[in-house]
């Protein structure tokens, strides 16, 4: 059943066009939208968590060279770099309920990939199951924007931020986990290692079946119905032509360099942190314990940090990734080694300076792109967001395995100062939001 939008002579089925009419409805939805978000985040971020923890210790193994040990990260996270471009743009034609979902479950099966890549040796295998890995972390990430679609210009950094902090309860019980896991994999007789991919294969696919079975209606469906009703209603009251959407190209760009910048520090520094502390004599549950922290720090502040975004602007926000990051790689390079204390202080820096980029850059992308091209936008910047934290990894290992942690460390702090000239020349010249 259809019916006739109010100033138009367009059609919708009567179930959308009551969401274009009642803001209620709207409110409804956006609400019913976190809560589904929130808890396949829960699983989602699990999934992410284990898989973190000990992909470069995986690798080590498997193929015996401390040089392999970044392979892991860049592998699922050049994954990821494809997957988001596959669930932007099926997000775009089919909505968020398709892409995510689809992120997810392709995720789970990778994770099973990497299982059975460790059961039976075979490096060929590991290699396809850590790309295919990537598709649950790009549906992570990209979940952020689902909670968007629906809120108003005030709310969308707090939106993003309720998405992203509802990964901190899976991602930072799926580190510590590493143990147990670890145990149950030895008593069924799979390498130790690849027991944390059986709780993110389980997570991921739980994961992925919330969001297809509860996310309906779909967000941004309703919300490119919503602009595009906005758009014919404008051009029927003055007379004026209906444009194609307005991109602010600018926005987007320093948007994905403020993530990018943020993505690439952050991996290169985490990839190499367990591979640092085995060499001091840390054992698993110390290693989790660590990164269980920065993946708090990557999600737990969201909410704050959502609300200082969307209260004190994006170039405010981000020169203040740009300083936290520093922080972070100056407290890694030069904390003492055996200090458990000062890596999990510098591990939390440089989880919170990643919350505050990625929040900023993903605001400043929906401030300049319109629904009916939103999505497909996010999945192309979250492209080259997934590809810099492939570099990262990929390059870590090599880093250190030619110098050293600290000189990996530096290297990150002093790339984050970049992001200070980015943002200022952005904003000088700009009527943005800032």
């Amino acid at each position: 059943m259809v019916r006739k939008s109010k100033n138009t002579s367009t059609q919708q089925p009567l179930w959308l066009q009551e969401y274009i009419d009642l803001p209620e409805k709207q409110n409804q939805l956006y609400k019913k939208t976190l809560k589904i978000l929130i808890l396949s985040q829960i699983f989602g971020g699990a999934g992410l968590g284990a898989g973190i923890t000990v992909g470069a210790l995986l690798a080590q193994e498997m193929l015996g060279s401390e040089n392999a040990a970044g392979i892991p990260i860049a592998l699922f996270t050049f994954g990821s770099a494809v997957a988001a471009l596959l669930i932007g743009a099926s997000s775009q034609h089919f909505g968020r309920r398709a892409g995510l979902a689809g992120g997810f479950l392709i995720g789970g099966l990778g994770a099973i990939g990497v299982v059975i890549a460790a059961l039976i040796n075979s490096i060929a295998l590991l290699f396809v199951a850590l790309l295919i890995y990537g598709a649950g972390m790009a549906s992570n990430l990209q979940a952020r924007y689902a909670g968007t679609d629906l809120a108003n210009e005030k709310q969308r950094a707090t939106a993003a931020s309720m998405a992203l902090v509802s990964t901190t309860l899976g991602a930072v019980v799926g580190p510590n986990l590493v143990t147990p896991m670890g145990e149950f994999a030895e008593s069924i007789g799979v390498p130790n290692l690849a027991g944390p991919f059986i709780m993110s294969g389980a997570a991921f696919i739980i994961a992925g079946l919330i969001l297809l079975i509860f996310l309906r209606p779909d967000p941004l469906i309703v919300s490119t119905a919503i602009a595009n009703a906005e758009k014919k209603d404008h051009k029927v009251q003055t007379g004026g032509s209906l444009k194609n959407p307005t991109i602010n190209k600018k926005g987007i760009m320093v948007g994905a360099v403020i993530m990018i910048l943020a993505q690439l520090i952050m991996t290169a520094i985490m990839t190499m942190t367990p591979v640092h502390m085995g060499h001091h004599g840390h054992g698993l549950s110390e290693v989790g314990l660590v990164i269980g922290f920065h993946i708090a720090a990557m999600y737990l502040p969201s909410p704050l940090t959502g609300l200082l975004v969307d209260k004190f602007g994006r170039t405010t926000m981000a020169i203040a990734s740009g300083a936290t990051l520093l922080a972070a790689g100056l407290v890694a390079a030069f904390a003492p080694a055996d200090s458990l204390l000062l890596l999990i202080l510098a591990l939390v820096l440089l989880g919170v300076g990643w919350n505050i980029g990625l929040l900023t850059g993903t605001a400043l992308i929906i401030d300049s792109t319109h629904p009916s091209v939103r999505a497909k936008t996010q999945g192309t910047s979250d492209v080259f967001v997934a590809l810099s934290g492939a570099a990262g990894g990929a390059l870590s290992g090599m880093v250190v395995a030619h110098s050293s942690y600290t000189i990996l460390s530096i290297s990150g702090a002093v790339l984050s100062l970049l992001l200070i000239p980015v943002v200022v020349w952005y904003f000088k010249g700009n009527q943005v939001k800032s």
